[in-house]
């Protein structure tokens, strides 16, 4: 619905103060405030210590602020910061640009096929885990074999080299330092003692890694394995003639690249066994049909984005859906509430893989596990072609069957199970 307010100057709709405060006050999640304060066909948001936020849930104005704006609305300060520092997520302007360019052939087109060695011998070592677990009848946590899986294929992609137990146990701390993050721009961004001590064990392995590959690319150039040179390889390449590669800086885009490429994918495939756990008969038919896997990671995608919320800034005055929004307003773009619009999604709380591929196009805006526009994820090819291997290779050759419920959702930087998720594996017939 078009508003008249183009002329008259008015803001969105925003929630009661007293509202927002009962919100604080309980202690519950983000998602719930955005829920109370979600109108359909309405732009609205909430003010909270001294700062205007609007909520972005309609397609129509997610493709406002991602797509057609995506210039316009920029990240005010990214929530992951104290992990990834100055990385392509974090990095704005012509730096964003410059890294972007760098990565943006290895991941996408034909450049993605330069890792499917080890996209593949990644999920081999969790299926010999899972033939291992079935042969002796012990259950197994699908959250840590798909964590286990992703930081391995990420970690061969950046060194070129498989994951080492020790190695791994560095590396997964990032999920710990994830979780400590605040939900929101404008959150608490002190870090727990522990937390700081995990970073300094990540920051100490990355620079290892740097100084061994420096050894090695000396000595032996560029290429490294058969597969070509790895993203480390390509990182120390734009050392030599770029000095804004730092080692600083080249640590940050491995961290970036580590949490982007093992987070959304261990969680995604996580909520894919949660989802076919409860729906037998949609694990059998992705079990012989290699379409079927592809559509039940779309609908988990669906319903559990991991990036669920998106921050954005307006640095100046601009007008959304003829609402006035002021400079220095704060844009809360909603993956989860979007994927949820029952005007594009029916039964949008159903689990139905049929969905997709969608029969007719979907409204801009309207399915975005991934983002859109300019910073939309440069890695969504390398992420699905990761989950589509190691989820076939594993239902094709075992059933499943969870132990304990799944926990609740934790809406935190991401959108993640809690816990484990202990299950039984079976060797097919």
């Amino acid at each position: 619905m078009q508003s008249q307010s183009v002329t008259d100057g008015m803001l969105p709709d925003f929630l009661d103060d007293s509202v927002v405060a009962a919100w604080s006050a309980s202690g519950a999640p983000l998602v719930d405030l955005l829920r109370q304060a979600r109108t359909p066909g309405r732009l609205t948001g909430f003010r909270r210590g001294g700062r205007a936020a609007v909520l972005v849930t309609e397609p129509r104005h997610v493709h406002q602020v991602l797509g057609v704006g995506g210039d316009r609305y920029v990240k005010r300060s990214h929530r992951a910061r104290p992990l990834i520092g100055d990385g392509m997520l974090t990095a704005t302007g012509e730096a964003w640009r410059s890294q972007r360019r760098l990565l943006q052939a290895m991941f996408t087109g034909r450049g993605i096929q330069r890792w499917e060695h080890h996209i593949v011998a990644a999920a081999d070592r969790v299926v010999g885990r899972w033939a291992e677990r079935a042969r002796r009848g012990e259950p197994t946590d699908i959250a840590e074999d798909t964590q286990f899986f992703t930081v391995d294929t990420i970690w061969r992609s950046l060194t070129d080299h498989p994951l080492d137990q020790e190695t791994y146990v560095d590396l997964a701390a990032v999920q710990d330092i994830v979780a400590a993050l605040p939900a929101d721009v404008g959150g608490s961004a002190a870090l727990p003692p522990e937390v700081e001590t995990a970073l300094a064990a990540l920051d100490e392995r990355m620079h290892r890694a740097i100084a061994q590959a420096r050894l090695r690319h000396s000595a032996a150039g560029s290429r490294s394995g058969s597969g070509g040179p790895s993203v480390l390889d390509r990182l120390l390449d734009a050392a030599e003639t770029d000095p804004a590669y730092t080692d600083r800086l080249i640590r940050d885009e491995l961290v970036t690249l580590l949490v982007a490429g093992y987070e959304s994918s261990a969680r995604t495939l996580t909520w894919a066994f949660v989802l076919l756990d409860r729906h037998p008969e949609v694990m059998e038919r992705a079990a012989h049909d290699a379409r079927a896997v592809e559509s039940v990671l779309h609908e988990t995608l669906r319903l559990y984005p991991t990036g669920w919320l998106l921050p954005r800034h307006a640095p100046a005055d601009e007008t959304l859906d003829g609402r006035r929004i002021p400079a220095g307003t704060d844009l809360l773009v909603c993956p989860y509430l979007t994927h949820r619009d029952p005007e594009v999604w029916p039964d949008p709380e159903t689990f139905a893989p049929d969905r997709f591929p969608a029969r007719t196009p979907l409204p801009p805006g309207a399915y975005l596990p991934f983002g859109i526009g300019p910073r939309a994820c440069l890695g969504t090819r390398f992420a699905m072609r990761e989950m589509e291997t190691l989820l076939g290779a594993l239902l094709s050759r075992f059933t499943v069957e969870t132990t304990e419920p799944a926990g609740e959702p934790v809406f935190g930087i991401n959108l993640r199970p809690a816990g484990p998720l202990f299950a039984r594996v079976r060797e097919r017939s």
